[in-house]
């Protein structure tokens, strides 16, 4: 199988560079003072500013684990989703599909089915689910259930492998921590009680504004000095920038590049000030498990989206392995929101989702 290990060769073949950490963080201001409430408005106040403060949590995405012929994972809100792979020859075609579950007592399953990375076929827009001659129609429910002693599943195109199906419903019953209750799918039980979902982090980000400055020779020159790249010819150099509500402009500049990855170096300007921007988790290269070059963070085929900033290392040109990331910026650094990994290069492009947080601009 090829594995995240691997993955991370991959991704080192495809680029020249990718980041290393020398984590420099832009100056912060301190905070203004504020006069004391009135003792009648203090417990109300608390009470809306605690449901509203930046968690100021550490992300921390969760493992893949692979099982025979799925592979599997939950994020911090435990949301776990099963994906299919196609079978361990490098290539191929044929239908896949992504199960998943939400957490708590409520939770049920979504089934989205897809086709291999190499199969053109258009996914069917009313899937029907067969496993060993039983028709399911589209119920994400019976199907999880008949999964788990069964043999064959059929999707319309051809048929999916459940090799490890079983287990990996298992292993989100033990996630979720249904195992020995009425819910679980394998690991069934007696008891009725199930633990509500966890509640996700907040991080509140500002909003950034799309820009059309041109940034002076000198900057650039410092910024692929900082970062040392070494960008190939018939690579578009042209950064690409927004600017923070302080005036700062938020750079991410074209580093270095490979067949299927471009390496975007993160940085701050204030003028003629070139700063490193700071990133609350492994970014790019990093979070492949890649080993990196270049002393400031970096995205992978990087780009700013809305109030947001894109990263999607692909471990391979098929675009079904990898990491892909969403960042905000809250005013000091880049804070990560959701990340998605597939760490089998085996056909399936459904990312599975390993960590999520609720987003509040302003």
């Amino acid at each position: 199988m090829t594995r995240a290990a691997p993955i991370a060769l991959l991704l080192l073949a495809a680029c020249s560079r990718a980041p290393q950490h020398d984590r420099q963080s832009p100056p912060t201001r301190a905070p203004s003072p504020t006069a004391t409430p009135p003792p009648a408005a203090t417990a109300s106040a608390a009470t809306a500013a605690a449901a509203t403060a930046d968690s100021k949590a550490t992300p921390r995405p969760g493992a893949l684990k692979t099982f025979g012929d799925w592979t599997v994972g939950c994020d911090n809100g435990l949301a776990c989703t099963m994906a299919s792979l196609l079978p361990d020859t490098g290539f191929g075609s044929g239908p896949t599909l992504a199960l998943t579950r939400a957490a708590g007592p409520a939770g049920h399953y979504r089934a989205e089915p897809g086709e291999g990375a190499t199969d053109a076929q258009p996914r069917p827009a009313a899937p029907r689910f067969t496993i060993d001659g039983r028709d399911l129609g589209a119920d994400a429910d019976a199907l999880a259930a008949a999964m788990v002693n069964g043999r064959q599943l059929r999707l319309p195109g051809g048929t999916v492998s459940l090799k490890g199906a079983s287990a990996a419903l298992r292993y989100i019953d033990a996630a979720q921590r249904r195992a020995g209750t009425i819910s679980a799918t394998v690991a069934r039980g007696p008891a009725s009680a199930v633990p509500p979902a966890p509640a996700l982090p907040l991080v509140v980000a500002q909003p950034l504004i799309p820009s059309k400055a041109t940034l002076p020779a000198a900057v650039i020159a410092t910024m692929n000095r900082i970062a040392r790249c070494e960008l190939g010819d018939g690579i578009d150099a042209t950064p690409d920038v927004v600017t923070a509500p302080d005036g700062r402009l938020l750079v991410v500049l074209p580093c270095s590049a490979g067949a299927y990855n471009v390496i975007g170096a993160l940085f701050v300007v204030a003028g003629s000030t070139v700063t490193p921007a700071a990133v609350d988790a492994a970014v790019g290269f990093d979070a492949t498990g890649a080993d990196s070059e270049t002393p400031v963070h970096s995205v992978i085929n990087g780009s700013f989206d809305g109030n947001v900033l894109t990263s999607y290392a692909k471990g391979r040109g098929l675009g079904d392995c990898g990491s892909a990331q969403r960042l905000a910026w809250d005013g000091r650094r880049y804070r990560l929101v959701e990340q998605s990994d597939m760490g089998e290069c085996r056909g399936n492009p459904n990312f599975i989702t390993t960590w999520r947080a609720r987003v509040v601009t302003r």
